[in-house]
C-alpha cells in the first residue's frame, strides 16, 4: 500500500484531517525519520540504515516512531516515544491540557481524535520538534528487551 493508497481509502469527511494531520508531522518532525507505510497505516521511523538493530519484534524491521491510522470511529496517532518516555508523556499530557477543551482521550501510545475536526494540530506540530532520531534510539535503548 503506497500512502496514496491509504489516503484514498480514508472517508470524504476525513481526508482533509489526516492530510492536514500528516503535514503537520511532515513539517515538524527532526531530519532522520522515514515515512512509510506498513499495517495500513502511515509511519514515520527510524530506517535500518541509521539503526540497524530495528525494532524488537521482528528481524528487518523499522524502529517505528509515529504512525497514523483511521479506525472505524476515529483517526489515531501512534506515538511510541509518549509510551516509553514518561518526561514527554508528562509534557503532552500538560499541553494538551492548555491548549485543548476537549478531554485527552488516549491509550498507551495512542491518542484517538473521535472528532478529526478538533485535531490540535500545531500541537502535534510541536511534539514532532521534542524529540531526535538520536534521542529515540538512547530512549528505546534503555528499555530495549534484553537479547533483541
Amino acid at each position: 500500500m503506497s500512502i496514496g493508497d491509504f489516503l484514498a481509502s480514508l472517508s470524504s469527511g476525513r481526508i482533509g484531517s489526516v492530510t492536514k494531520l500528516l503535514d503537520a508531522i511532515r513539517s515538524n518532525i527532526p531530519a532522520g525519520f522515514v515515512e512509510s507505510v506498513s499495517s495500513g497505516m502511515v509511519s514515520f521511523v527510524v530506517p535500518l540504515s541509521t539503526y540497524p538493530a530495528g525494532y524488537h519484534t521482528g528481524k528487518d524491521t523499522p524502529l517505528p516512531y509515529i504512525s497514523i491510522a483511521s479506525q472505524k470511529g476515529h483517526v489515531v496517532l501512534y506515538h511510541f516515544g509518549l509510551y516509553v518516555d514518561s518526561e514527554l508523556m508528562t509534557w503532552f499530557q500538560q499541553a494538551y491540557d492548555k491548549q485543548v477543551p476537549q478531554k485527552l482521550d488516549m491509550g498507551k501510545s495512542c491518542i484517538r481524535f473521535k472528532k478529526p475536526e478538533l485535531i490540535p494540530f500545531d500541537l502535534i506540530g510541536e511534539l514532532m520538534r521534542q524529540r531526535t532520531v538520536d534521542q529515540w534510539v538512547a530512549c528505546y535503548d534503555n528499555i530495549r528487551p534484553a537479547g533483541r
